[in-house]
């Protein structure tokens, strides 16, 4: 039991150096090549923060959570279905 707490312990620190640094990387790219290319002002690390959140909502969406679950597996049972009637329709297999 306390290898367990001291794994999660260990894997929450991991987890949230990897998204603080993610925020950083933002940041980096941002002030490296933005005031280059376009000429625009260089950002500090929570406005990087705030650019990655609305990049997040804006391509990934509020609602789409981890790795898709049941609504992808659904998607893709459905083409294999589709897929499968198809080629038995060309006389293919």
């Amino acid at each position: 039991m306390p290898e367990k707490i001291i794994l999660g312990i260990g894997f929450g620190i991991l987890a949230i150096g990897l998204i603080a640094l993610c925020g950083w990387v933002v940041m980096l790219l941002w002030n490296w090549l933005m005031p280059e290319i376009f000429g625009l002002k260089t950002l500090n690390y929570w406005q990087a923060w705030g650019l990655l959140a609305l990049s997040t909502i804006l391509f990934k969406g509020f609602g789409s959570g981890g790795g898709g679950g049941k609504s992808d597996r659904k998607r893709k049972k459905h083409l294999r279905r589709y897929i499968r009637e198809a080629q038995s329709s060309n006389g293919k297999k």
